[in-house]
């Protein structure tokens, strides 16, 4: 019966120094090959050219490296690229760069499928199939970090957990995947760069804060009104706003971050003057900025982007509570390239 081999990213830099004195070598050699697969992105053994053939050959024989492929790359007449990434057992999970004048952002995928039922999102049409493993997060910032050197001429600026899945359900290999993107043995990267957008799970938004990781933190709220909100997102009647609200105070607290409320505005749901006011309520409890987003339809189904007037009124009843808004346009609307809208394109 032929064994299951491990993938070595799963192996701590200190483990593999350690199984290379078990084998007879240096456990410098450790160094070399965390160094590779991280630092350098290594897609195969046969890559780590400043190794001898015989080492390669014998991890060959021991590990694996379960590393992402880009099946496909859509490039939008707005400048957003589109990755279908295909996994090593096959299944497929999307991330996109988005470019503007000053930064490209990363929006990664952190689950296959989503763990959660919003009413509105493609992925949720999934069901979770699996975590990501932080390689395979990694990946996805490191495959558009060379895109963004390759068609923008810079390194990657910012990194969005906006795309397939809940990361706080995923929250170990997460905070693994953030671990390395930020160190000096990874990617490098000023974890303030990194926000972590969650449906808003109370327990886990306060673990990360304990944990202060210095990432900024992005709630989908949709709605400050309970009735509303578990209708769309009907996990959240087990997660009701008043715990919510808890452990935003508790996550502000803690870190002196404000937080982004994603919230968009659908036609007939909450479009009214109570979800205005109830938004604008909650946005006082702790500092904060809304992002009203323009919705991208996933069929012609009860959701659909309001009108300009209801968004207007958003804004103006934000605005002069003294809040910060910005209006999210819809990017690659040619090429479909929404995060977490991948669902009728899953093998």
């Amino acid at each position: 019966m032929q064994i299951e081999k491990k993938d070595i990213r799963a192996v701590s830099k200190e483990l593999l120094r350690e199984f290379f004195v078990t084998q007879g070598d240096k456990a410098f050699r450790g160094n070399q090959v965390y160094e590779w697969l991280w630092s350098k992105g290594a897609h195969s053994f046969e890559d780590m050219t400043n190794i001898s053939k015989e080492t390669r050959t014998m991890l060959e024989s021991n590990f694996v490296i379960n590393h992402i492929k880009v099946d496909t790359i859509q490039r939008s007449d707005d400048g957003t690229i589109k990755n279908a990434v295909r996994l090593h057992d096959g299944l497929v999970v999307e991330s996109v760069l988005i470019p503007t004048n000053t930064r490209t952002t990363a929006c990664v995928s952190s689950q296959v499928g989503c763990s959660l039922d919003c009413s509105f999102c493609a992925t949720a049409r999934l069901k979770r199939m699996r975590n990501l493993e932080p390689g395979e997060i990694y990946d996805q910032v490191l495959a558009i970090d060379k895109e963004s050197r390759l068609y923008y001429n810079h390194p990657l600026s910012n990194i969005v957990f906006m795309g397939m899945g809940e990361p706080l359900m995923n929250y170990n290999n997460m905070m693994k995947a953030i671990e390395m993107i930020t160190s000096s043995e990874g990617l490098g990267m000023s974890p303030k760069r990194i926000m972590v957008s969650t449906s808003g799970v109370p327990k886990m938004i306060k673990k990360l804060a304990d944990d202060d990781v210095k990432v900024k933190l992005a709630v989908s709220l949709h709605s400050a009104i309970d009735e509303i909100r578990s209708q769309i997102m009907p996990f959240s009647k087990n997660f009701p706003l008043a715990d919510l609200r808890e452990s935003l105070e508790y996550w502000y607290r803690k870190t002196k971050s404000k937080i982004s409320y994603e919230y968009v505005v659908w036609k007939d749901i909450n479009d009214n003057k109570e979800s205005i006011d109830a938004l604008v309520k909650f946005c006082k409890y702790v500092p904060c900025k809304v992002n009203l987003i323009e919705y991208n339809p996933i069929d012609d189904g009860e959701f659909q982007q309001a009108s300009e007037d209801a968004t207007n009124a958003y804004i103006k009843a934000l605005e002069s509570n003294g809040i910060v808004v910005k209006v999210r346009r819809s990017r690659g609307k040619d090429i479909d390239a929404a995060c977490g809208q991948l669902a009728n394109k899953q093998a």
